[in-house]
């Protein structure tokens, strides 16, 4: 059974959204002020520059009395796309290629991905147009194109965010990992190279892919998400390597089960010993990583009891194991592998 850890990606400059248990919201504004809109009505978080302190208010909503509050009269009242419009006599000053990229950030941020494309690819020579125009390609699946702005952003990656901080906008990636979790990246090294293993791994290039991985890695060794895409890649690969298998338990090595994340990386370490033939530790592995629910997704949760199925099999406990494969049955009941592992397929 299959386990794609990664969803898709959600792009927008300035706007992130926010996955919960509430439901999905959205946060956009310039750095030091954030509106966000969602289940709850909307609020304001207002940062103080230098401090590393912000509060939130909540603001009134659309027909309802208002009593505005010091706190969300400061939040400023300009709409994202109005932020990112160039005045006349600032268009006349300004270089052609920063105007593309304000441009494309305001076509974005009204929703227009193709014109915003367009405009980015004018400014894909800068750092930050690079990175949108990447993570924009991709989007649409243009591989080809989303390799090339990639790889041009990680090359002049010391310039990230240099305009973006220019012109005030606020260009932060969602990158959606359960339906509770989201990591998020900002134009910097990590993002871009997160972003170029991707593209590789859906063009093929497997072993571009991992090397994007391995550096970022060396970069951040104890970042538990590039550990995770890591082993995730690795075992996709070659499964039955002892080397690989090996290398993953390594990478799982000290992990606890603090969130999502590290339940992953548990499944993983599991899938790996089991292959290694070390069955009581991968039992052991998976006991630890199902403790923990709360926070955890139905899919991963599915593979964790799928996984120790597979554990219990191999040990001879077959009554254990087709007790497993029932109960994930009647949770799934067209999933054709488990039919077919239960007898069902013909019946």
């Amino acid at each position: 059974m299959s386990f794609r850890f990664w969803r898709r990606l959600t792009i927008a400059p300035g706007v992130t959204l926010n996955l919960s248990k509430a439901g999905a919201s959205l946060s956009f504004g310039p750095r030091g002020a954030k509106v966000t809109i969602g289940p709850r009505g909307k609020r304001a978080t207002v940062g103080i520059p230098g401090t590393g302190l912000f509060y939130t208010t909540a603001l009134p909503s659309t027909g309802k009395q208002r009593h505005e509050s010091s706190a969300a009269r400061a939040v400023p009242q300009v709409r994202p796309e109005d932020r990112l419009t160039l005045g006349f006599f600032k268009r006349l000053i300004t270089p052609n290629d920063e105007e593309a990229l304000v441009d494309g950030c305001r076509e974005l941020a009204l929703g227009h991905e193709a014109a915003a494309l367009a405009h980015l690819a004018q400014a894909s020579h800068l750092a930050d147009g690079a990175y949108l125009a990447g993570f924009l390609a991709l989007k649409h699946g243009k591989l080809k194109e989303a390799a090339a702005y990639l790889e041009t952003a990680a090359a002049h990656h010391r310039e990230l965010g240099r305009y973006f901080s220019k012109y005030g906008i606020s260009a932060m990636l969602s990158l959606p990992i359960t339906d509770e979790l989201a990591v998020h990246v900002g134009p910097n090294l990590r993002g871009v190279l997160l972003g170029l293993a991707e593209v590789y791994q859906r063009s093929g290039r497997t072993q571009e892919a991992i090397a994007c991985l391995e550096r970022l890695q060396r970069l951040e060794p104890d970042d538990v998400v590039v550990k995770l895409s890591l082993a995730e890649l690795l075992l996709d690969v070659a499964p039955d390597d002892p080397h690989v298998c090996r290398r993953v338990v390594r990478l799982a090595e000290g992990i606890d089960n603090d969130t999502p994340v590290h339940t992953a990386l548990l499944l993983y370490k599991a899938r790996a010993l089991r292959k290694l033939g070390l069955l009581d530790a991968a039992r052991e592995t998976l006991t630890i990583a199902l403790r923990r629910k709360r926070g955890r997704s139905r899919d991963l949760l599915h593979a964790l009891r799928y996984e120790r199925a597979l554990v219990y099999e191999q040990l001879g406990r077959h009554r254990q194991a087709r007790r497993e494969f029932e109960t994930l049955y009647a949770e799934t009941p067209g999933d054709e592998e488990l039919a077919a592992r239960l007898a069902l397929s013909s019946r």
